[in-house]
């Protein structure tokens, strides 16, 4: 009698032991989507609602920027990295009419590494697609110039989405070399001056191993081709494509 109440103990608790399929799984849900509601409590991101299945975190909802969007994410995938997230949340901002909205972000993203001595090495593309969705392409020198853009654009009223294709140029002490001679054989001729003033610097040197190409915009063909010309004449640059545009020309 002993022995067989002994045996149905030691049975109950192996029973005990053995894990319940899809039991453990629901516990870390339940887990995460409590953190994960903790971190967005409030504020920017009261009108997100959190919901955990199988591991994914669904985001849904509205915020005002696109930038509360892009940080309700990067808050989320602190409390747990490898957690996948299903970002559904709408940008619930005011319209802003799409070419208006692309003139106010090229003004800003060119504005805004003013200073920094690297703006005329930037040549950050900004496209508005449709319905508040922006593109940005081009290049950047250094990635802080890549984040700014981004950051800009995702932080301006009107945005719903941004596209980021910006490339950014690989360090390089060869390139950095050409970049200063270009800046000097460019803004130092006498024709070209005028643009030295100006801070946004409206002509972009974009250096590639080597190869260099120009962007922006120039008053006259004269100004274009000069330009061209002072870049060719580098010691150690492969080739210059000059894709100058000129002012009241069709592109």
């Amino acid at each position: 009698m002993k022995f067989k109440l002994f045996a149905s103990s030691v049975c109950l608790a192996a029973f005990l032991l053995v894990p319940v399929p899809g039991l453990h799984a629901q516990a870390n849900d339940a887990l995460l989507q409590s953190h994960a509601k903790r971190v967005l409590r409030g504020g920017r991101f009261k009108n997100i609602h959190v919901s955990v299945q199988n591991g994914t975190v669904m985001l849904n909802g509205t915020v005002k920027y696109f930038s509360d969007k892009v940080d309700a994410q990067k808050k989320v995938k602190k409390v747990d990295p490898k957690a996948a997230i299903e970002n559904n949340v709408q940008v619930n901002g005011r319209n802003v009419p799409d070419d208006v909205l692309e003139q106010k972000l090229t003004r800003a993203i060119n504005y805004s590494r003013v200073g920094y001595g690297t703006t005329a090495f930037d040549a950050i593309a900004v496209q508005v697609v449709g319905n508040g969705v922006v593109r940005l392409g081009g290049y950047a020198y250094w990635p802080i110039d890549a984040n700014t853009a981004f950051d800009i654009a995702a932080s301006t009223p009107g945005v719903k989405d941004v596209i980021n294709q910006i490339h950014i140029d690989p360090p390089s002490p060869l390139d950095d070399r050409i970049r200063r001679m270009e800046y000097r054989a460019i803004y130092g001729y006498p024709q070209l001056n005028q643009y030295a003033l100006n801070p946004v610097k409206p002509i972009r040197i974009q250096v590639d191993n080597g190869h260099v190409t120009l962007y922006g915009a120039v008053d006259s063909q004269s100004d274009k081709e000069v330009a061209g010309l002072q870049a060719k004449g580098v010691p150690g640059v492969f080739s210059v494509t000059n894709d100058l545009q000129v002012a009241g020309q069709e592109h």
